[in-house]
């Protein structure tokens, strides 16, 4: 896989990693921290250098976990966190992220996103996120959650520097692939795919395992190499040990052909209208 295939572009030309590290419940457990935290830098060494965070994980605890996680690694990475909806007014989200950075250890986020959209004027939020890219203190922000409707209201609301939207989306999840996905991809605007493989939930016996067996390798890596083979979507999977981490990291190289992309498409078909984009 060449380097441009491995990454994706945000609009103003940056490029991140395509394959990333989520967090969702890492950092809780003190008996699991030692063994997340060698996964989490494994494959910050395997180039898996988005890695996504939130104020809502463990209420704080994952990102104080992580910003101890990331010691002396802090430059290497892109870090992604996301204020609450309930934080999303002007002195909401500056608090928010003065919390989350101080937990993190870090001086800057690259990359902040308010979680879903909730009561507070989206015109507050993009004020409050203007604000802290002046102050240096976040480089890009951005939504999660946000279906086409929203995405629109957030430009009529003055939020046309917005970098991503992080969205469920994986080969048993494909609404997004209706309007949302066009509607971003028209603007240069990549997605964020958090649970591509659906929290391990995939069906038995499927087009995924098909392919798995003729390759020698997991169904699960063939979901997350399907994702990562839809352009202008980057994807972040959590893993708990090193082994997952790098089964994770053995999906970029996967490059799945026409006819097996087919047959996947037979089984998971792409959505003939519009519903309501789901979440986690």
């Amino acid at each position: 896989m060449t380097r441009e295939d491995a990454s994706v572009t945000l609009p103003d030309g940056e490029r991140i990693a395509r394959l990333g590290q989520g967090t969702w419940e890492m950092g809780e457990r003190p008996e699991r921290r030692a063994a997340e935290t060698e996964a989490l830098r494994r494959g910050i060494e395997l180039g898996m250098t988005v890695i996504d965070t939130a104020e809502m994980y463990g209420e704080g605890a994952t990102e104080t976990w992580l910003g101890e996680a990331l010691a002396g690694l802090r430059d290497e990475v892109f870090l992604v966190s996301k204020v609450y909806p309930h934080n999303a007014s002007r002195r909401g989200v500056i608090a928010s992220c003065e919390a989350s950075l101080a937990r993190l250890r870090t001086d800057r986020l690259d990359l902040y996103l308010l979680h879903w959209r909730g009561g507070v004027p989206l015109e507050e939020t993009v004020e409050a996120f203007e604000r802290l890219r002046r102050e240096g203190k976040i480089r890009h922000w951005g939504v999660s959650n946000f279906d086409v409707e929203d995405m629109a209201a957030l430009v009529d609301a003055g939020g046309q520097a917005c970098a991503t939207n992080q969205i469920l989306y994986n080969v048993a999840r494909r609404g997004p692939e209706f309007d949302l996905l066009p509607w971003m991809k028209a603007r240069n605007m990549p997605a964020m795919a958090y649970s591509p493989i659906d929290h391990m939930r995939l069906p038995k016996r499927s087009a995924l395992d098909e392919i798995s067996r003729a390759r020698g390798v997991s169904a699960v890596q063939v979901a997350l190499a399907w994702v990562l083979a839809q352009a202008g979507v980057c994807a972040i999977p959590k893993a708990s040990t090193v082994e997952h981490v790098q089964a994770n990291r053995r999906a970029l190289d996967i490059v799945l052909s026409e006819q097996e992309l087919a047959a996947i498409d037979d089984e998971f078909k792409p959505p003939r209208r519009k519903g309501p984009l789901e979440m986690l």
